[in-house]
C-alpha cells in the first residue's frame, strides 16, 4: 500500500448542521453534496473530506463501523500568520463552532487555537513557521529558517 491518504470520512449525526457550518459558515465549496447522505469537500491536493450521515455510515460499514464519536483526533489547518489564526478561529466560532483553546503562542514556537465543529471534531488553526510544502507536495516540519 502506498503511503498516501485520499479521503477522510467522518460519520455525523447531524449532516445538515455540518453542511451549514462548513459551507455557509466557513464558505467551503462542496465537491459533491447528496442531501440526507453525504457531503464532500476538497481540502487539499488530491485530498477530500467527507461527512457521512451516521445511519448511512453505519449501514455502509455493515455493522462493523464505530459510532459517531470522534476521539483523539485533531484536524489541522496551517495559515500564514498569527493574525490569520485569530481570524479563522473567530469565523469558525461565529459560524457555530465551540471554542476549545483560545489562540496563543504554542510550545513549538508558532501560534495556534482550537475549535470543535458541530460533530465535536477538534480543529487546530496554526501558524507554524517551521511548516512548508515544496512544489512537489513534500512537507517539511522543523525549525523556522
Amino acid at each position: 500500500m502506498e503511503q498516501r491518504l485520499d479521503f477522510i470520512t467522518l460519520s455525523t449525526p447531524d449532516l445538515d448542521a455540518v453542511r451549514a457550518f462548513y459551507r455557509d459558515g466557513l464558505g467551503w465549496t462542496p465537491l459533491l453534496d447528496v442531501p440526507g447522505e453525504i457531503v464532500f469537500f476538497q481540502v487539499g491536493h488530491g485530498l477530500v473530506a467527507g461527512f457521512f450521515e451516521a445511519g448511512r455510515f453505519a449501514a455502509d460499514m455493515e455493522g462493523g463501523g464505530a459510532p459517531a464519536a470522534p476521539s483523539g483526533l485533531t484536524l489541522s489547518h496551517n495559515v500564514a500568520s498569527p493574525a490569520e489564526v485569530d481570524a479563522v478561529v473567530a469565523r469558525a466560532v461565529a459560524a457555530g463552532a465551540r471554542p476549545v483553546k483560545e489562540p496563543k503562542k504554542a510550545a513549538f514556537g508558532g501560534y495556534h487555537g482550537h475549535f470543535a465543529d458541530p460533530n465535536g471534531v477538534v480543529w487546530e488553526v496554526c501558524h507554524n513557521p517551521g511548516w512548508s510544502v515544496a512544489d512537489d507536495g513534500t512537507v517539511r516540519l522543523g525549525p523556522a529558517e
